[in-house]
């Protein structure tokens, strides 16, 4: 298994729309237990593939506190979402340190393949169902900090692009140095 680099907003890769997944092989399986090793590591509770440049649609998400309950959703599309919303405090592995409000359905009807290519269907609410809209806005090309209002979005943007520039700066430096 391998770490694997976590694309930062704005990153423009961000926005490419993710193909559905066709071929379940080998491939595949290293590609999940990749990404959820980086989202264990990061840590977060949700990774879709579009958030390490690759625009394929697959999802893994652990929501559990022991961290031993991973879900992997493959052509994910949601069937079905409550009218009742809820606001939530939404973060993410590809907007470090920034956490909002974003209001959505409080519970969604998923339907997906697993790991192996069979279909299944789950009903979810509270945190899981939030991590699902959330995960799924990746893979049509959505960052959660889209739903945020026009200030807010660029504050975040300018903000990461600095920190980003700062990065970049102290690693040049420590090139240099050796």
């Amino acid at each position: 298994m391998a770490l694997l680099n976590i694309l930062r907003y704005p990153d423009p890769r961000l926005h490419k729309v993710a193909k559905p997944v066709t071929v379940f092989d080998a491939r595949l399986k290293r590609l999940i237990a990749d990404m959820a090793e980086t989202m264990y590591d990061a840590p977060g509770v949700g990774l879709a593939a579009t958030q390490i440049d690759v625009h394929e649609q697959l999802i893994v998400i652990d929501v559990s506190e022991t961290h031993d309950a991973l879900q992997v959703f493959i052509n994910p599309e949601i069937v079905w979402a409550s009218e009742e919303k809820r606001v939530y405090d939404e973060g993410c592995l590809s907007v470090p340190g920034v956490y909002d409000g974003v209001e959505r359905p409080a519970q969604v009807r998923v339907k997906a393949l697993d790991g192996d290519g069979q279909p299944f269907e789950l009903e979810a609410d509270g945190l899981l169902a939030v991590c699902i809209q959330h995960e799924i806005d990746h893979l049509k090309g959505k960052v959660f900090v889209e739903y945020l209002s026009p200030l807010k979005r660029n504050r975040i943007k300018t903000k990461l692009v600095k920190e980003e520039r700062e990065l970049q700066r102290h690693r040049q430096k420590a090139v240099a140095a050796r």
